[in-house]
């Protein structure tokens, strides 16, 4: 609990004590009714001062003016009629200030979870000066400097490991408990918990533009888009509670006064006085206002959790009606590392074949010419190859260790006239040749992604209809890969312009009510991102323009997420339809009988704040989103 919510119970406490006490002394007139009113403002006297302000602001009808002038009339009635029961009044009080105490520790609750999860805003950054270490301000780093980072430190800026290896705890950035190790060359990204090793970072971005202080903007901003529920509960709240403030006025003005002037019988005015008090208790939206809010903001943290960034509840709602998905291919379903798939019809040993392949393309900075030298896996001595000369659109010709290597595609054998076998697999064929004479060729391809095609059976668990994959590969790789996964639809050999027409056209041929949903990771995604009902970015490794266009964040570019950011949207959403039902069924029928006389002030207190307390709770749900 925190000082306001200790201070609240303290009050509560001291007003039920002497509400007990007041049971058994014997104190009755102008006393009696110090007493009571003492223990009324203990516990109510904000509510009393909201209300005023609420009325010099001109903002009239809320929840705390409806509590103020139902609990003073209730002491007003009591005085008229020389009762003396001012339990009323005071328990009406005291019940509505114990619900709010449990909301308020309700959302306080909710909001340490996801600060919790989201706790990885870095508080300095260890700097190397001049062979010293120097802490500053991670917004003070420039681009370029070298940190270091201890063992149990965060790390304060994306960069490149310069020195050092370590194990990286992730699980505030992506959900994932299980540790990634990192060395020299490998990109780091703030947020991580250094576990093990000192690693020594040059940064690349300044601390605004690094990935922790985006995803703390993310969800910092996360409540300010509001979703359709929300803005429903807004407007709702806006007309509801002036009319029932005219309604319980028109309660205890026009039955008393059809009684005397048509039936000739007396007013009862304190009879119907009472029943619009008691009107007036029960009508409190507090159950609305306070759990819808809170099941969106619940259901953002639950997902922040599972490492899917939802930017606002009115993208949580719209990723909930998600029937189509459509996927770019290369960095979203593959890895988009270029890799040695295989070597065919070699006639020399395939390492030695590696070897003069990574040799020959060693001067290049192609993806492909990179996957060459991983799959060599030993440093390149470059004194060993002489006379590079790389042909566009062929390959590259080149002396390694005085012999004539060729290194490139069907293109550069024929140019070469040298005879090449073909190949049956798809992907990218380096044919190589020594001295005029073909050796075999290697096959490079892209990756899928480990989860990938659990990932496209997953969504068709969840209720997606349709899987469509859009890239600009050619025909035959886009194939094989939507084969491998099962994915429905495909279009190949798009430019970026043609994949959001692609977009346009899809979006014109579903039905209104459903939604689509882009997933993409390049720069050359983010119109496309835009343009979707529903954007969602590659998080880890995107590129900054993707996730400053989407709606939703995977951070750690697992596919296998989106299934579960839909399952997550569904079960808030759910729970949000729940409250809003559950709460209005019971508001209405409980104001019918309040107005027949049938409830009386005892019965308003436990409908009011017993639905706000039922609903607080069951919006609380939407942060358990661990076995969807």
């Amino acid at each position: 609990m925190n000082k306001k919510q200790k201070k609240m119970l303290i009050r509560i406490l001291i007003t039920t004590v002497m509400v007990i006490a007041l049971q058994f002394i014997t104190v009755q007139g102008l006393p009696r009714l110090i007493f009571y009113l003492a223990a009324y403002l203990i516990v109510g006297y904000d509510i009393l001062r909201k209300a005023g302000k609420g009325i010099l602001n001109r903002r009239v009808f809320d929840e705390n003016f409806l509590m103020a002038v139902a609990t003073v009339g209730a002491f007003a009635l009591a005085i008229y009629s020389r009762s003396g029961d001012y339990n009323e009044a005071i328990a009406v009080m005291l019940f509505y200030q114990i619900g709010e105490l449990f909301q308020s520790y309700a959302v306080g609750r909710s909001r340490r979870n996801i600060s919790a999860l989201m706790d990885i805003r870095p508080d300095y950054a260890n700097v190397e000066r001049d062979g010293k270490l120097e802490k500053a301000d991670p917004d003070e780093v420039e681009t370029g400097s070298v940190i270091v980072v201890q063992p149990g430190e965060k790390v304060p800026l994306d960069g490149v490991v310069l020195d050092g290896a370590s194990s990286l705890n992730t699980s505030a950035l992506t959900g994932e408990s299980l540790p990634r190790d990192v060395k020299a060359g490998d990109e780091i990204i703030s947020g991580c918990i250094n576990m093990t090793g000192v690693l020594r970072i040059k940064t690349t971005k300044e601390f605004g533009e690094s990935t922790v202080s985006k995803i703390l903007e993310l969800v910092e901003n996360s409540s300010s888009r509001k979703s359709k529920s929300e803005n429903f509960i807004s407007k709702f709240a806006r007309v509801y509670t002036p009319a029932v403030c005219y309604g319980a006025l028109a309660l205890a003005v026009f039955p008393p006064l059809v009684q005397m002037l048509f039936l000739g019988q007396s007013g009862a005015w304190s009879v119907w006085i009472y029943r619009a008090l008691t009107f007036l208790v029960i009508s409190c939206p507090c159950a609305l206002v306070i759990s819808i809010p809170l099941s969106f903001f619940a259901g953002i943290g639950g997902a922040s959790k599972a490492g899917v960034l939802i930017k606002g509840s009115n993208y949580m709602e719209t990723l909930s009606q998600a029937k189509c998905v459509v996927f770019d291919k290369t960095g979203t379903l593959t890895q988009g590392v270029f890799e040695v798939s295989g070597i065919h019809h070699n006639e020399i040993e395939e390492e030695k074949l590696l070897e003069y392949a990574a040799l020959a393309e060693c001067a290049s900075s192609h993806p492909i010419s990179k996957s060459l030298q991983r799959a060599y896996g030993k440093e390149i001595d470059r004194s060993r190859v002489t006379d590079i000369q790389e042909i566009s659109g062929h390959g590259i010709l080149a002396k390694v260790d005085g012999k004539e290597v060729a290194a490139g595609n069907s293109k550069l054998m024929k140019r070469l006239g040298i005879t090449y076998q073909d190949c049956h697999k798809v992907g990218t064929i380096i044919h190589m040749s020594v001295d005029n004479k073909y050796v075999g060729h290697i096959v490079i391809s892209d990756i899928i992604k480990p989860n990938a095609e659990k990932a496209i059976r997953e969504l068709k668990k969840a209720g997606v209809s349709k899987t469509i994959m859009l890239t600009g590969d050619s025909k035959a790789v886009a194939e094989q890969v939507a084969r491998n996964l099962g994915i429905d639809q495909v279009y190949s050999e798009l430019l970026p312009g043609d994949k959001v027409e692609k977009v346009e056209a899809l979006l014109e041929e579903k039905a209104e009510k459903e939604k689509l949903a882009f997933v993409g990771d390049g720069i050359n995604d983010a119109p496309v991102l835009t343009r979707a009902d529903i954007g969602i970015a590659m998080g880890a490794m995107g590129s900054d323009a993707a996730i400053e266009a989407a709606d939703v964040v995977l951070m750690d570019d697992d596919p296998l997420k989106i299934s579960k950011a839909i399952k997550i949207s569904r079960k808030c959403l759910g729970i949000v339809y729940q409250n809003i039902v559950f709460a209005l069924a019971i508001k209405f029928a409980c104001l019918g009988l309040g107005a027949l006389g049938i409830a009386n002030m005892w019965f308003a207190i436990f409908a009011d704040v017993g639905v706000m307390v039922l609903a607080v709770l069951n919006a609380i749900r939407a942060l358990r989103v661990q076995k969807l």
